[in-house]
């Protein structure tokens, strides 16, 4: 089993961990902020994937930049769901990050039955154990108030959005160089978060110090999206949806750690206590896809 990806991810996971934080810290409106997160990551990577030698973008076919532009679609409404539940009066960061990654069981089943990406029984003990971890986390959060319901219900149907996202990107990335797919997922995101902030009369300049939300933006744009997604995105090469679905479930740990650190937003003991159901899924489902991939190996040999 390669050690790469799973590296990969776990760079990832405390990347995409510090996104709630600077979106906490940005007083734009959350379309703002999602379309200059995105056009940001899509300025920085379009000299590296023009002026590749390999020419990357050559080898992407006509269908598959289409179905690219439609990954862009589930991307950049994922952002606009998500970034919206966070700045919704008495969502907390704990909260909104926990229902945003709360798609693995989604992920799981589809995976299983579309990609064909069998899960092994401690693969799928895992997932159902990290996602009772997000549930009681949750739950938690939720019992505090319930006029927090629309917050949390954007962020459940941004996490549904990052599932469909994942599932994609497991289809195209084997076949498509990652700048190439990084590039134009994310400048299809940027055109349809312009699409939406005019539609929906959103500002499309930043609010406040311009000078600190740029540097908000950027960070925004390096940190989580380059160093977290795109990490993501190289790492579904070699790892199956239901692993990199699950991993995701960390984001809720390190932002809720971050927040805690940085926003003065202290978890309770139901959210530790769901931190650690989520981390033992992480754990089995590693293990699950570990033994599935020795046994494929094992049957190659074999053959």
């Amino acid at each position: 089993m390669r050690t790469g990806p799973y590296a990969a991810i776990l760079v990832a996971v405390a990347s995409v961990s510090t996104a709630a934080i600077f979106i906490s810290w940005s007083t734009s409106p959350p379309l703002t902020i999602a379309l200059y997160r995105l056009a940001f990551a899509t300025a920085i990577l379009a000299p590296f994937a023009l002026l590749a030698p390999s020419r990357p973008l050559a080898k992407v076919s006509r269908r598959d930049a289409v179905w690219m532009a439609g990954v862009g679609v589930v991307l950049a409404t994922h952002f606009a769901l998500w970034i919206t539940s966070l700045k919704v009066q008495g969502v907390t960061v704990a909260s909104s990050v926990v229902l945003v990654t709360s798609h693995p069981l989604l992920v799981g089943v589809l995976s299983h039955f579309v990609l064909r990406d069998r899960l092994t029984a401690k693969a799928a003990l895992g997932i159902v154990l990290g996602f009772s971890g997000v549930v009681v986390i949750a739950l938690a959060d939720y019992g505090v108030s319930g006029a927090t319901f629309g917050g949390d219900l954007l962020a459940f149907l941004g996490g549904v959005c990052a599932g469909v996202y994942i599932l994609l990107g497991r289809g195209l990335r084997p076949r498509i160089p990652l700048l190439a797919y990084a590039l134009v997922v994310y400048a299809s995101a940027t055109a349809v978060l312009f699409a939406y902030a005019v539609a929906l009369g959103s500002s499309l300049a930043p609010s406040g110090d311009g000078t600190r939300e740029a540097l908000l933006f950027l960070a925004l744009a390096l940190i989580p999206q380059i160093g977290g997604h795109t990490l993501y995105n190289w790492s579904l090469r070699w790892v199956s949806a239901p692993v990199v679905s699950l991993s995701l479930v960390g984001e809720p740990i390190g932002s809720s750690i971050l927040a805690w650190v940085l926003l003065d937003q202290a978890p309770g003991g139901a959210i530790v206590f769901g931190a650690a159901l989520a981390l033992g899924g992480i754990y089995l489902t590693v293990l699950g896809e570990g033994d599935r991939a020795r046994q494929s190996e094992a049957l190659r040999d074999v053959g």
